[in-house]
């Protein structure tokens, strides 16, 4: 990737000419600051991660330059939070029943998503349909917790070097920084309900020897 030369910031607009977004978005300075002293992160991480030089994402927590959309959408990722909430906007308020059918099922990977609760969570919930075979070979790595509960089917946990073989009725809660493989253990395919807190870190960090993180 290139690196913006002087003068030039990571947007690629010379430093000091306005921004053609700067009309349209609203003061999103202070909330960019709070949101990363919150996630513990010094400028020059922060800076890193989002693809940008310190002193840009300085100006951009100063007021001094607005950010373009990539850029709101690369921070609201690091940050754990939504473009929505970077731009001060009220989300309406959150249905606590999820009902079944409500959501259609998804398919990523030949594994089968269920959303079993509502968006923008600390948690997500899912019920998951693990073919026998589908992403037997993806182990995962990642920030974070997750808790599995087994309805049907037998499962093949793998934990780090050890394996474990869960029946109807078992269940598991670990840390996800643990390298992990999901798999079902038997031709008939596994059904579980599935936690997991949302994912903080680009989908690169996430995966060895796969293609696709949790969805």
């Amino acid at each position: 990737m290139s690196t913006p030369s002087a003068g030039e910031a990571a947007d690629g607009l010379p430093d000091g000419l306005p921004d053609p977004l700067s009309d349209h978005l609203p003061d999103v300075a202070p909330r960019l600051r709070e949101l990363r002293r919150g996630r513990r992160l010094t400028l020059e991480a922060a800076a890193r991660r989002a693809g940008l030089s310190p002193a840009h994402l300085s100006r951009l927590e100063t007021g001094h330059r607005q950010p373009s959309l990539p850029m709101l959408l690369g921070l609201a990722r690091i940050y754990g939070t939504t473009v929505s909430e970077l731009l001060g906007e009220v989300p309406p308020e959150r249905e606590p029943i999820v009902r079944g059918g409500r959501a259609e099922p998804f398919e990523a990977d030949g594994w089968t998503y269920h959303q079993a609760g509502g968006p923008g969570r600390a948690m997500q919930p899912l019920r998951l349909e693990v073919p026998y075979g589908a992403q037997g070979d993806l182990v995962r790595v990642h920030p974070g917790e997750e808790w599995l509960y087994v309805l049907d089917g037998r499962l093949r946990l793998s934990l780090g070097d050890a394996v474990h073989l869960l029946a109807p009725g078992d269940s598991a809660h670990f840390d996800s920084l643990t390298p992990h493989r999901i798999a079902a253990a038997g031709s008939e395919g596994a059904e579980l309900l599935f936690v997991h807190t949302l994912l903080q870190s680009p989908a690169a960090d996430l995966c060895v020897g796969g293609s696709a993180p949790h969805a």
